[in-house]
């Protein structure tokens, strides 16, 4: 049997195998900013490697449809980024976040990470075990992902999933006007070959200019005593 390090490496050049290949000899679209949303961690999981499903050693995986979210990080030419670190975080099956101020918190899923960050390998590459995000309260159904090079920050975005209905109304989704950015952060979920278990695969390439956001900007991290956790993002 495949150890946990096998298993996801080999997963991974599975969902990799799947994304669309190639580079652009044109300037590519910056891939568009969305508010970090006031439920970052303020408290970090025991674990946070890149695969959600187990913390640690633990022997019970999290509940969800098991999704490999693999892509790259490129600059505006398509160069690759290399040692990026990119964090996603995300509700749990039960539409839970893992910041303690999110409501809830008694059907949290102590299975699920809820947070993971990957350092990019020489051609870009990222790559998480995690499920695929649910609908919950007012959103339609997204992954927060933020890429950070040293220690700035470059930017904060959210993946949504082709074919969620509420993605015509989502506020936040919808910030972004020009359409063509706006269909870049809608991603498709499509079947895992060889899984036997209905696993899916997603690949979503993040392109990132030379400066940085100013997190000023994003009045997401007021955080939800200031907003209300009724208005999750």
């Amino acid at each position: 049997m495949m150890n946990r390090r096998e298993m996801i490496q080999r997963a991974a050049f599975t969902a990799a195998a799947m994304a669309t290949p190639g580079l652009f000899a044109e300037e590519l679209t910056r891939t568009a900013f969305q508010t970090e949303g006031p439920f970052y961690p303020n408290k970090l999981p025991l674990d946070t490697d890149n695969d959600l499903l187990i913390i640690n050693d633990a022997i019970t995986p999290a509940v969800g449809e098991v999704t490999h979210l693999s892509g790259r990080v490129l600059g505006l030419s398509g160069e690759p980024v290399r040692n990026a670190l990119v964090e996603i975080w995300q509700v749990d099956n039960n539409g839970v976040y893992i910041h303690t101020e999110a409501r809830d918190q008694e059907k949290r899923d102590g299975n699920f990470q809820g947070f993971g960050r990957f350092l990019t390998n020489s051609k870009g590459e990222y790559y998480f075990r995690t499920i695929k995000p649910v609908q919950y309260g007012p959103r339609t159904s997204h992954i927060h992902l933020a890429v950070k090079q040293g220690s700035k920050r470059m930017l904060t975005t959210q993946i949504y999933t082709q074919g969620d209905p509420r993605n015509t109304r989502d506020r936040i989704l919808n910030s972004v006007t020009d359409a063509a950015a706006r269909d870049l952060l809608i991603a498709e979920y499509k079947p895992l070959p060889g899984s036997r278990t209905g696993e899916l695969a997603v690949n979503f390439d993040v392109v990132i200019g030379a400066t940085p956001e100013d997190p000023k900007q994003d009045e997401g991290r007021s955080g939800p005593r200031r907003r209300g956790a009724a208005r999750q993002q």
